[in-house]
């Protein structure tokens, strides 16, 4: 049954930087989407709220957020109480419904403006000519 030749097995790998970059983009992409597994699953069995932020090799970010990164961030930094994520979407449309309004008003304000000084400066041009 046995073919007469045993493998090595999975082997212990030392823990050192590797010298060959293509083979340490492969592996940190590998172990990247581990790690976001791996969070991802915390989050899904526990209920846990996690952020995950990785620098690649090159540079490059990575994250992972559960329910969303600022969220997660904010409540570590303690500067907004962790709310839930429903919470968090109707404060944000309120937040930009009332941001849309205040634009409209101010393009409202700025035509009226506008306006007003056509009419100055129509005025100012009679007064010159009546004076001539």
């Amino acid at each position: 049954m046995s073919s007469g030749k045993k493998g090595r097995g999975r082997q212990k790998i030392e823990m050192k930087k590797m010298s060959d970059e293509s083979n340490l983009q492969v592996t940190f992409s590998k172990c990247r989407s581990g790690l976001f597994k791996k969070a991802g699953e915390i989050c899904t069995l526990c209920g846990a709220d996690a952020a995950l932020v990785v620098f690649s090799p090159s540079g490059k970010l990575f994250s992972f957020g559960h329910p969303n990164l600022d969220t997660v961030i904010y409540c570590y930094l303690s500067l907004v109480p962790p709310q839930n994520n429903g919470t968090m979407q109707f404060i944000e449309a309120n937040r930009n419904a009332n941001v849309r309004e205040l634009n409209a008003q101010l393009t409202q304000i700025n035509n009226m403006m506008h306006a007003e000084k056509k009419i100055g400066d129509e005025l100012s041009n009679l007064r010159k000519e009546m004076g001539a």
